[in-house]
């Protein structure tokens, strides 16, 4: 099967699509590797000050799952295809997070690809893809997380420009009262949806855009219509129809859940979406007593679990996991109460889960792998981004 640019992994989440995942040689070779021992100068073999201080769990998780990654890059710097910007974006980030250094030939390979896919526009995409606000977002965070030098600035500064110019606003025709207004999608013409929206906030503030700068502004409307709570910040007609507080899909176009819709024509609630609006407010500057973040949290209080992703089943798992991760960090909890009273130490729970699902050959991988997580390309990145939440990076 012939992969595009705008078939490409990553792009897919929550759009519904399923793809297979060819196991050529490549793959073979990565399943045998878990039987070799590392050799000195191996991913495996290496250390750093950043691994030394992990628990002996998480460094050998991360040990395996970089082999993995070691062996299953390609020789132009890309994971599983040779348009996958975003794929290798979340890989280049999971990385570096993971304590390898910018100038590590793996991620220097990695870097070099995403800035050879940089365009006159600033975007950073497939010169055909129709996921430029995906892969600009996710390819951004990546150069952040290496620009401690500054080496990037230029780059992170005209893929700022391009983000904000496919938010959807006054320039897409809309006007401020309509469910889209606020948000991102594909492009500036696909309909926005939280998926994309929290990489676009996501990518703002990590290229330093401050909370009260129009764009991110813009951003909490659509996010606030997307929260199942009827308040003067979401009036739109299914906003009280659940009133849980949680948050679907996308407000557009009359609003949609990957949950399914309730009798009454509300959207459900679920897990991997709540975990992303929650997130998105607080980086949009929402603090912890305004009323979205306390129903948002009652929500997850009242569905906290990793033995699945609310709502959804196996479906996302893994992305529901990354979201997790980030948005628990950014709560700045080390102990999260559920509505039963328990107390979890999430970071424990969360590594032990992971830790249960990864595979010999290091790498994860959802069976049920609708969004894509049949790629393990794809999900060994959502982990181990996941895992450097617990170990304090």
């Amino acid at each position: 099967m012939k992969k595009s640019s705008n078939r490409e992994c990553f792009c897919f989440v929550h759009t519904g699509f399923n793809c297979c995942v060819h196991m050529g040689l490549k793959w073979t070779l990565a399943v045998l590797m878990f039987f070799v021992s590392p050799v000195p100068g191996s991913a495996l073999a290496q250390t750093d000050s950043q691994t030394a201080t992990q628990s002996p769990k998480i460094k050998q998780m991360k040990g395996r799952a970089i082999q993995f990654l070691e062996v299953t890059q390609s020789p132009d710097g890309s994971w599983t295809n040779p348009d996958s910007v975003g794929i290798t974006g979340l890989v280049t980030s999971a990385l570096l997070r993971s304590g390898k250094p910018v100038d590590d030939p793996m991620v220097a390979k990695g870097l070099k690809f995403l800035l050879s896919h940089q365009q006159s526009t600033g975007g950073i995409h497939a010169l055909a893809s129709r996921h430029q606000n995906y892969e600009t977002c996710i390819a951004l965070l990546a150069l952040a997380e290496a620009n401690q030098d500054g080496r990037y600035t230029e780059s992170i500064e005209k893929a700022e420009s391009f983000l904000r110019g496919l938010q959807w606003d006054e320039g897409e025709g809309i006007e401020s009262s309509d469910g889209a207004y606020g948000g991102g999608g594909y492009d500036s013409k696909q309909r926005p949806d939280m998926s994309n929206t929290q990489f676009l906030i996501e990518a703002l503030k990590k290229a330093g855009v401050a909370e009260d700068d129009p764009a991110m502004q813009k951003a909490v409307v659509f996010v606030s219509r997307a929260q199942n709570l009827e308040s003067v910040h979401n009036s739109l007609p299914y906003a009280g129809k659940v009133n849980d507080g949680g948050f679907i899909y996308t407000p557009a176009k009359g609003g949609e859940s990957k949950a399914g819709a309730t009798e009454n024509g509300g959207h459900k609630s679920y897990g991997s979406i709540t975990y992303a609006g929650l997130k998105s407010l607080i980086f949009a500057g929402l603090k912890q007593d305004d009323p979205r973040i306390q129903a948002a949290k009652g929500w997850i209080r009242s569905n906290y679990t990793l033995r699945e992703n609310p709502g959804m089943g196996q479906q996302g798992l893994f992305y529901y996991f990354h979201t997790f991760s980030k948005t628990m960090s950014v709560l700045e909890i080390d102990r999260f109460e559920d509505a039963a009273g328990q107390q979890h130490d999430w970071r424990a729970e969360l590594v032990e889960r992971l830790g249960e699902l990864q595979q010999e050959n290091g790498s994860w991988v959802n069976p049920a792998d609708r969004w894509y997580e049949g790629d393990p390309n794809l999900v060994t990145a959502y982990c181990l981004i996941a895992l450097s939440y617990c170990d304090g990076h």
